[in-house]
């Protein structure tokens, strides 16, 4: 798996909020933390799967208010391709997809706007974050393992779920559940080794047709899902003054993501459920 850089939390048994994918999203980020704040959270027990930075208009704003509270942050494939001064995303997509035709705008914007210290923040944050809870052993990864930005999806097959369980424990040893990102959607799957918990992201819609965006909390060893209201309008306005206007400001006051075509066809609308 080549040399991963691995985080160990310690024991960490409180209730932990766990999200993905700022996006960029300053609104959304600070609405995280006031919900946090609701819930008696420490920003100690929050995680971040990664992809701080992408579609929306506030990339250092948003570093910076993620670095202030020193929350845990997984390396995504954003913050890798950003440390590394890299062309593009890295997000993988299919040439002449739509994810593929609109990252180069959104991440020229950002990538122009990341400052030095913020690059060398990203190159140092873990691949993999492990910790323990009421006794369970957790590790955090982005997509996957053996690919930073694999879309491990709710309807993925069990053998990729497999194979990136299989590649983690290779880095960090056995593990009773992972906590993953990168896909946008969020969903709980049990299977043969543990729990699959993608808690969602906090930076964009889950393509479900409504403007409030998903985390997660794992409290007394449970999980569950949390839908997050801010101000969507004011963050597509941000957008739209910047000129980020290829159509995920629309997404974050429709519901729908304008790259459809990178989702498996079982969760394309009309057929796609929000849980």
């Amino acid at each position: 798996m080549g040399n991963k850089r691995h985080q160990n939390l310690g024991d960490r048994n409180g209730a932990l909020l766990l999200f993905g994918g700022p996006y960029s999203n300053l609104n959304a980020t600070q609405a995280l933390l006031g919900a946090a704040r609701e819930r008696g959270i420490a920003a100690a027990q929050m995680i971040c799967t990664g992809d701080v930075v992408a579609y929306c208009a506030a990339p250092f704003e948003t570093i910076e208010v993620i670095r202030a509270a020193e929350i845990a942050v997984v390396a995504g494939n954003c913050e890798q391709q950003l440390a590394a001064g890299a062309a593009d995303c890295g997000c993988g997509f299919e040439a002449g997809t739509t994810c593929d035709l609109l990252a180069a705008g959104w991440y020229a914007f950002a990538s122009a706007r990341v400052a030095p210290a913020q690059r060398g923040w990203m190159a140092a944050l873990p691949d993999i974050i492990t910790f323990h809870h009421q006794g369970a052993r957790y590790g955090v990864i982005h997509g996957g393992v053996t690919d930073v930005a694999r879309f491990v999806w709710p309807t993925s097959p069990d053998e990729v779920l497999a194979e990136e369980w299989r590649a983690a424990e290779e880095v960090v040893g056995p593990l009773d559940h992972i906590i993953s990102g990168h896909c946008g959607l969020p969903f709980i799957r049990d299977t043969p080794r543990g729990r699959w918990i993608n808690p969602g992201v906090i930076g964009m819609p889950p393509h479900d047709g409504a403007q409030m965006t998903r985390y997660g909390v794992l409290d007394g060893g449970e999980v569950t899902l949390h839908r997050l209201r801010y101000d969507a309008g004011g963050e597509a306005a941000r957008m739209q003054a910047a000129g980020l206007t290829q159509g995920y400001d629309r997404a974050l006051l429709t519901g729908y993501w304008p790259s459809e075509d990178i989702l498996p066809s079982a969760l394309r609308v009309p057929s796609f459920a929000s849980g």
